[in-house]
């Protein structure tokens, strides 16, 4: 079974920075688009009022020669950056889905968000989500790992407090175990040096406080507990920085809940820069199973899409770009509050990495960047847009 299937996923343009400028060459969508963008950008220019001097001054005449006029440039581009913007990332009932992202039926669909770890969903995704939910959809977290490494010990103190004065204050059963318990836990983190791994015991703990947190953050969404799965992919539980091997059981576990939901949408984690690797390996993890239902001629993946999201390390350049899920203020504001639920993760996160900023401000940031691009190139001025792009297994089903 091949475990590396991201690898084969376009994170950089593949064509060097702006190879027009090298002389003639084979001029495709995604070329068109960087080109204009790039032309817009140095212009200062929307795309609809690029002229052909402008083309003529900035080594672009071959699109001059191939398409006719200026005009006729812009109009192609502008067409096909447009149909890129949706405001219904589930696909619109009743309505034309020609030049849509997503299809018009079914209608409401079954849908998968694959989340490395217990925050990745609201980061990346957040709007779309408040979106899908609004919309009606069936729509389906599963968090991948456990996330628990990403936890500080001082966390888990402030729980086992909270624990500890819980069962002072109600009288609880089982006193001595919990009594033992606390103890344990606090002797083991004050005895704690740098380097040291964690204890199975304090590793699920933090595992739980992540994912609590998770519900809480679905709770705000509007997303019920029957429809939140956590996986615990065997690969991460090393307890340590460096991952186990990817391996047929982590696979298994993704081909059960997409037997189990059939969905008609995925989207899947296609920011590959995390410093850590997890996020590479779990869409490697998630990508081998949908590959192998295809190869298994799962009749549920032909009606599927599968979309892929980044998040708090990079974005997706605009030649790439097939949909845009544009966010209102207030669903900004929403997306913020839902990452703030995962309270673990802000100040004192441990793989905050060298961005100082929080994860809510890196994604609002983010977000507000697509849209104020999509803008100068004269769209509407929306407040922020999540961007995906499709991701096409590589078999067929016979």
């Amino acid at each position: 079974m091949n475990l590396n299937l991201s690898s084969q996923i376009s994170i950089e343009p593949v064509h060097g920075e702006n190879p027009w400028l090298n002389g003639k060459i084979d001029w495709n969508t995604g070329l068109l688009r960087s080109a204009l963008t790039w032309l817009s950008e140095k212009t200062g220019k929307s795309i609809l009022k690029l002229t052909d001097k402008d083309y003529q001054d900035n080594s672009l005449t071959q699109l001059l020669d191939i398409y006719g006029s200026a005009y006729d440039v812009n109009i192609r581009v502008f067409n096909d950056l447009q149909h890129t913007i949706t405001g219904w990332p589930g696909g619109k009932p009743n309505a034309d889905d020609t030049d849509r992202p997503e299809r018009a039926f079914p209608f409401p669909k079954r849908i998968i968000v694959f989340s490395p770890h217990p925050d990745d969903d609201v980061i990346s995704m957040g709007g779309t989500i408040s979106r899908l939910v609004k919309h009606g959809h069936d729509l389906h977290i599963a968090y991948e790992t456990s996330g628990n490494i990403a936890v500080n010990d001082e966390d888990v103190t402030k729980y086992m407090h909270f624990i500890n004065g819980f069962r002072k204050m109600f009288s609880v059963d089982n006193d001595d175990f919990i009594s033992q318990k606390y103890a344990e836990v606090k002797r083991f983190i004050s005895h704690k040096k740098d380097g040291d791994l964690d204890s199975r015991d304090i590793l699920n703990i933090k595992g739980l406080i992540r994912r609590v947190e998770a519900r809480t953050a679905c709770a705000y969404n509007g997303i019920p507990k029957s429809n939140i799965h956590f996986l615990d992919l065997p690969f991460y539980e090393s307890g340590k920085i460096e991952k186990l091997p990817v391996g047929d059981t982590d696979v298994e576990i993704v081909s059960q809940l997409l037997d189990k939901i059939r969905p008609h949408q995925i989207y899947v984690a296609g920011d590959l820069a995390d410093p850590h690797g997890t996020h590479r390996k779990c869409t490697d993890v998630v990508l081998a199973a949908i590959n192998e239902a295809k190869q298994n001629n799962a009749r549920w993946l032909e009606d599927c899409r599968i979309w892929m999201y980044r998040g708090a390390w990079a974005e997706w350049d605009i030649e790439n770009i097939q949909m845009a899920v544009p966010i209102s203020p207030e669903e900004l504001r929403r997306k913020r509050n839902a990452i703030l639920k995962h309270s673990s993760q802000m100040e004192f996160a441990p793989f905050l990495g060298n961005d100082s900023r929080l994860f809510w401000q890196r994604a609002e940031e983010r977000n507000r960047a697509t849209a104020a691009l999509y803008h100068r190139l004269g769209f509407a001025d929306y407040e922020a847009i999540e961007a995906f792009v499709e991701y096409k297994p590589i078999t067929t089903v016979h």
